[in-house]
């Protein structure tokens, strides 16, 4: 180390920056708190492994932790990323789930995969597990009794349904007397309906709540005649 470089370095370590300190060329190493992002090319890779060995969704901000980069340049990774699989002989893709990203293969490719993989278990929504479902998505976090209020009816094998197919789940319980459970839609519900975040859900008008309730009545007297 030449005398400049050990003033300089002295300099640094005075101001409380001895970490930032960069060594001649011919002796440069990687110390911790320089910048030695990783490129483009090498962040790709990174999230393409991570995102393939988690294989379910990650927060776009653990992500950036892994790449050392925020979270506005890892979504501009993410976005070339996408446009790379959205090219013709590509059979993965990527979605996303409000502030999460998910490796998937593409709808295209699914004859191919049963060949090989168990077939998914196919989900049987009657209209009343549907109603349900909406009244959840549109007024979640809500209780059972405020579901029924609105159906006008009992929904107990509903909801178990859609707890069964991970469409539903239990968000607590409302701090009321009884500590009633409450429900809301999962990150299944967005992946199975296609949709990004609730916010993408159309908007549900009271025309659609009171056909729900008179589907309910309608199912009830039904009920009654048999």
């Amino acid at each position: 180390m030449t005398d400049k470089h050990r003033q300089t370095r002295y300099l640094l370590w005075g101001a409380g920056l001895d970490s930032f300190y960069i060594t001649p060329p011919a002796e440069q190493t990687f110390r911790k708190g320089t910048d030695s992002k990783m490129d483009k090319t090498k962040a790709q890779a990174v999230i393409e492994a991570v995102l393939f060995t988690m294989g379910e969704s990650v927060e776009i901000s653990r992500l950036a932790d892994v790449i050392e980069e925020d979270v506005k340049t890892t979504k501009s990774i993410l976005e070339d990323m996408e446009k790379n699989y959205a090219k013709k002989g590509r059979g993965i893709s990527l979605i996303y789930f409000d502030k999460s990203v998910q490796l998937c293969t593409k709808a295209e490719t699914y004859e191919y995969l049963i060949k090989i993989a168990k077939a998914p278990r196919k989900m049987t929504l009657t209209d009343t597990v549907l109603e349900t479902l909406s009244i959840i998505a549109y007024k979640q976090p809500i209780t059972r009794v405020e579901i029924e209020r609105v159906r006008g009816v009992s929904c107990d094998h509903a909801i178990n349904k859609l707890l069964e197919y991970d469409l539903i789940t239990e968000l607590g319980r409302l701090d009321a007397p009884g500590r009633p459970l409450l429900f809301g839609t999962t990150e299944q519900f967005l992946r199975s309906f296609g949709v990004g975040s609730l916010e993408e859900l159309p908007e549900l008008n009271p025309v659609q709540l009171e056909e729900f309730k008179q589907q309910a009545e309608a199912e009830v007297q039904l009920q009654l005649d048999v």
